[in-house]
């Protein structure tokens, strides 16, 4: 969490998770990149994908900002024309993921120590070479983190990350969610 100062006013820099159904068609995903962009906001993550229904799509976006911001950034999106349902996705009430494939230099003869490695993390590997393992892991960041920061050790020759992707814990839906229910809680933290 970062602290800055904005007209002598301490404000809390936190990351937050957004979740949106959107239709599934070209353009969308311009228009609300676009949208992040013109109001000087980076996208950390991003996961798009269809959903059960080929009609709609999942986005699950990771922002850093205030209260303030996330608030309207979620007011924006809500009034995108192709958006059907935006929501925070909280930590505590929300499972999040991500996958990482890492291509790793065995030439130094450590092929053992590395899949190890890979065993203690719970990864596999997805392909084997006479130089390289290319490895598989999923998880939540600090777990994606070490077994990079592990894997400097022999030599990463490659990787690929995804975006950070979430769902609500237990029964909680995207789906069942009320926008009215959201814009309350919106209302409460103003």
């Amino acid at each position: 969490m970062m602290v800055y100062k904005e007209k002598g006013e301490a404000k809390e820099m936190r990351k937050y998770l957004i979740g949106l159904l959107v239709n599934n068609r070209y353009g969308v995903l311009t228009r609300i990149a676009s949208m992040f962009a013109r109001r000087g906001f980076n996208i950390e993550s991003l996961a798009v994908g269809e959903t059960e229904n080929k009609a709609i799509s999942r986005m699950t976006i990771a922002i850093n900002g205030t209260d303030h911001d996330r608030d309207q950034l979620i007011r924006q999106l809500r009034k995108l024309h192709d958006v059907i349902h935006v929501s925070e996705m909280y930590p505590d009430s929300s499972v999040k993921r991500e996958l990482v494939i890492m291509k790793i230099n065995t030439d130094q003869g450590k092929r053992q120590e590395i899949m190890d490695a890979v065993n203690a993390f719970r990864s596999k590997i997805v392909d084997y070479s006479k130089r390289s393992i290319t490895v598989e892991i999923t998880g939540e960041g600090t777990k994606l983190e070490a077994f990079i920061e592990l894997m400097k050790e022999y030599g990463i020759m490659e990787i690929c990350r995804t975006g950070l992707v979430a769902m609500g814990r237990g029964d909680d839906c995207l789906t069942n969610r009320s926008v009215r229910d959201d814009d309350r809680e919106i209302a409460e933290e103003a």
